[in-house]
């Protein structure tokens, strides 16, 4: 209470620190319209646009009735307004039927895709075994190559220590460029292997082919 009575004194004394003539703002009441129908001015251009249009015409029927003078025929929405109403109605509350349908699609369409992922499962699981191996393989064939490739360059740091001698620096500029030379001498000797038995191969079958035709030149007709 000794809030309420504080705020009263101020203003009191407000009120007296002014002046008799003071007086405290009072808003003005709000314009009252005439219990009839209103309506618009249709040439003042602070008017809205939707009060000269239908639903300020509903709106005046539905709060005076008949003494509003607007036809209850004219209400009711056109042909267009209804397909439109009904296309919204079927998208936004379809029928039970239809989200029946739409519920057993939507399942259908998930036992799909549970039987695929099962059965992609199942396949790989049954390539698992091959897999595994190959992977094994694949990491038997990379250490073997690894140690064929380090047992190779360690041979060539050999041979071209024998060339230079022990007291040469592998590090060095000299050793690294006829390493590199023995290397690819050894690349050009192996492609020339290649090549060879290559063409052994297929001499060997040509004339296996040639050995093998007179043979059924000879045998006897039927």
């Amino acid at each position: 209470m000794a809030a309420p009575v504080r705020g009263s004194r101020s203003l009191l004394g407000l009120a007296t620190t002014l002046g008799p003539g003071f007086r405290t703002y009072r808003a003005p009441p709000p314009p009252r319209r005439s219990p009839g129908p209103w309506w618009p001015d249709p040439d003042d251009l602070l008017t809205p646009p939707w009060q000269l249009g239908p639903r300020h015409a509903a709106k005046q029927f539905a709060r005076h009735g008949a003494a509003s003078g607007v036809d209850p025929g004219s209400l009711w929405p056109s042909q267009e307004q209804l397909r439109e109403l009904e296309a919204e109605e079927s998208e936004w509350h379809p029928s039970l039927a239809a989200m029946q349908e739409s519920l057993r699609v939507q399942q259908l369409a998930e036992e799909q895709k549970r039987k695929a992922r099962e059965q992609l499962i199942a396949e790989s699981m049954a390539k698992m075994p091959q897999m595994i191996e190959n992977w094994r393989r694949q990491q038997r064939e990379r250490r073997e190559k690894e140690k064929a490739d380090k047992e190779r360059r360690a041979r060539l740091q050999a041979e071209a220590q024998e060339r230079l001698g022990y007291h040469v620096d592998p590090r060095s500029t000299r050793f690294q460029e006829l390493l590199q030379d023995l290397e690819k001498q050894q690349r050009k000797r192996l492609k020339e292997e290649k090549q060879r038995q290559k063409k052994e191969a297929r001499t060997a079958a040509m004339a296996a082919t040639a050995d093998q035709d007179p043979a059924d030149s000879m045998a006897p007709s039927s």
